[in-house]
């Protein structure tokens, strides 16, 4: 493995010495989970309509070491929170607060953070996903789980990767054959029916479809995709790393988890109204209300009907070319900050523009430059939310990756 790859050998033997311990099992025994992080260069705020986006997955994300319980019982700790998790995979569970596919939604709807429960929730409901899709769960497992150092709760989906890692393992326990395309269904379960949050496909599908070096590339409202090659200069990048490229994460020190922030889901309402009053217009008042579902025509003819901020929600899906300034203050002097950094190609909020990272492509030869400019800059603007962060973590060079496999 090269000095950037992930997960290091190291990390793979330190989590099955802990799995191996809680289990009473050789470690030879225990399995790993890969579920990666992800970046989104186009196409924020536009799968939960149906849109097109672009992603891909880096050598970051959540790490789960597992074995079988032999039984029931599902018994799991974490490198990141407190306690440990138990239930069975026998026991009923119900959703937080369900929201099915296509319903209109409440602009104030939100669950409550996970820090409101135990930290066990989305392997809760990733057992509600396979429960509630007609699969039969006999045996639950023994894990540990562990994100990359810095990087919970940072706009890089990363509660897409623990769902999608806790669904791997329960059918890898139970001898469940399922297609990436279920497991993206699946995930879609946990956010949308189980934890409240009424995002998209965009996180779970670039973990589980995504190939190392590459883009993926989604129709939301058909699912069809692809995957996009690098040009030929960059995939010679190793041979001539002056030309190649480099993924730089920044972080501003805000935290806050969208199943907690009405802000994500007013989104989606906003969207899904301004759908309406179009679709209405045009006359075709009995289709469902998403932006895809609304032809670019139809948008030109009769968006003057549409008040302000619906106006806005619907400019953004059919342009795409201007990012949600709506982000707070803090992160947009980040992207600011990122904008004037020595190399970078382009730069922009990551995740839902309600937390706090921002995302940049950097000419490979001066990452390293570019990281320490941010370092320095950032704090000027934000001392309080900069002191808030890791100097080691603040600002990490990352390269693209490969999507969610288990070891």
């Amino acid at each position: 493995m090269g000095a950037m790859s992930w997960p290091t050998q190291d990390e793979l033997h330190e989590i099955r010495k802990i799995v191996s311990e809680m289990a009473g099992k050789g470690r030879e025994d225990v399995r790993v989970v890969v579920s990666p992080y992800r970046i989104c260069p186009l196409g924020a705020h536009v799968d939960h309509q149906g849109g097109i986006i672009s992603a891909m997955t880096i050598n970051k994300g959540i790490l789960l070491g597992f074995v079988p319980s032999g039984s029931t019982e599902v018994a799991l700790r974490s490198g990141q929170f407190k306690g440990e998790v138990r239930f069975r995979v026998n026991e009923n569970h119900k959703s937080r607060q369900t929201i099915s596919k296509g319903e209109e939604i409440n602009a104030d709807k939100s669950s409550p953070s996970p820090d409101e429960f135990e930290w066990g929730i989305y392997a809760r409901g990733a057992l509600y996903a396979l429960q509630s899709r007609g699969n039969h769960l006999a045996q639950g497992i023994i894990g540990y789980i562990c994100g990359s150092e810095g990087l919970d709760s940072s706009g890089l989906s990363s509660s897409a990767a623990v769902g999608i890692a806790y669904l791997l393992a329960l059918e890898t326990a139970n001898g469940l054959t399922v297609s990436p395309t279920e497991n993206i269904e699946y995930d879609r379960v946990i956010e949308n029916e189980y934890l409240g949050l009424r995002n998209g496909i965009l996180d779970q599908s670039a973990i589980l479809l995504s190939s190392h070096g590459c883009l993926t590339y989604m129709n939301c409202k058909t699912t069809e995709h692809k995957l996009i090659r690098p040009p030929k200069f960059l995939e010679d990048q190793e041979a001539e790393p002056q030309k190649g490229y480099k993924i730089l994460l920044a972080f501003s020190g805000l935290r806050q988890a969208l199943t907690n922030n009405p802000g994500y889901n007013s989104r989606v309402a906003e969207c899904q109204e301004a759908a309406k009053v179009l679709l209405n217009a045009s006359g075709n008042k009995e289709v469902e209300p998403f932006l895809c579902n609304v032809k670019p025509e139809v948008y030109e003819a009769h968006k003057f009907k549409l008040e302000p901020n619906l106006a806005k929600r619907a400019e953004h899906y059919f342009s795409e070319n201007m990012r949600v300034r709506k982000g707070c203050e803090p992160l947009f002097q980040l992207y600011e900050v990122l904008l004037r950094a020595p190399g970078v190609f382009g730069a922009r909020f990551s995740g839902a523009g309600f937390r706090g990272c921002c995302v940049a492509l950097v000419d490979a030869a001066r990452a390293t430059e570019a990281a320490k400019f941010v370092r320095v800059e950032y704090p000027k603007l934000q001392p309080v939310f900069a002191s808030q962060l890791s100097h080691g973590t603040a600002v990490l060079i990352c390269e693209a990756g490969d999507g969610a496999r288990i070891f």
